[in-house]
């Protein structure tokens, strides 16, 4: 006649089992979760920082509209518009781009955007009718890749470089 139940020194490490078998999956679909809340929140604060740095340089301000030979947007005040407008990136990370037609591209990182005071496009393609671009990539590098045994050698697994831009008519 076999026992309905093991005794209790037969049952020693169920517990252990048990939470090998769910918690630890349980636990990487928690912080999947996380890490999908987190990219969804911060695309749209990208778009809309990249979107208030193209208004800023596409419309200045009614004071440049009697003398607007005099008034240049420079990269700094572009700069300004995008942090004020997204807070969750990274400023090292974010990639900044600034593109007038006929005119070269202005790059830089958004931490050291402020301190440039050139131009932004570079007056001679600063016209009314001409289009500015404002474009913006930041790499989002997943917290699940970096708990990883190795994961510091593996580069760039793990991360989705995520793109905006906005481009506008230079309005006055």
């Amino acid at each position: 006649m076999m026992p309905s139940k093991l005794p209790r020194a037969g049952r020693r490490g169920n517990s252990v089992l048990e939470f090998t078998l769910v918690g630890i999956p349980m636990i990487f679909l928690l912080i999947s979760t996380f890490e999908m809340a987190r990219g969804m929140w911060i695309y749209p604060t990208l778009v809309n920082s990249v979107k208030m740095g193209a208004r800023s340089a596409s419309a200045p301000g009614r004071l440049c509209a009697a003398s607007r030979h005099t008034c240049t947007v420079t990269v700094a005040q572009v700069a300004a518009q995008v942090q004020k407008g997204g807070i969750g990136p990274d400023p090292t990370q974010l990639s900044l781009t600034f593109t007038t037609q006929g005119v070269t591209p202005v790059s830089c990182f958004l931490s050291n955007c402020p301190s440039n005071s050139s131009g932004c496009p570079v007056p001679a393609g600063y016209s009314i009718g001409n289009a500015f671009e404002n474009g913006a990539t930041y790499p989002l590098t997943s917290m699940i890749s970096r708990l990883c045994p190795g994961s510091f050698s593996l580069g760039t697994m793990g991360t989705v470089n995520l793109p905006a831009s906005s481009r506008m008519g230079i309005q006055f």
